[in-house]
């Protein structure tokens, strides 16, 4: 996936994939993905995806500073 945010691109196949989380059995509307990527640039950002029931009802990237990258980090160790 690919998205601009603040003139810049963050993609999913061009980034690294830091750590990856799921919750929920696959295929099920309950269940949901988070994945945190690193761009070459170094910035982060977090790619978001789920179930028709799930807290990420559609595919989403969310740009995380420092700060954020590590809580989620410290949230999901």
């Amino acid at each position: 996936m690919q998205k601009v945010i603040c003139k810049k691109l963050y993609d999913t196949e061009t980034s690294t994939l830091v750590k990856k989380v799921t919750w929920g059995e696959y295929g099920s509307q309950e269940g949901w993905e988070e994945s945190l990527y690193q761009t070459e640039s170094g910035s982060f950002f977090l790619y978001t995806n789920g179930g028709a029931s799930s807290k990420y009802t559609k595919e989403d990237i969310t740009r995380m500073s420092a700060e954020k990258k590590n809580a989620w980090l410290k949230a999901n160790a």
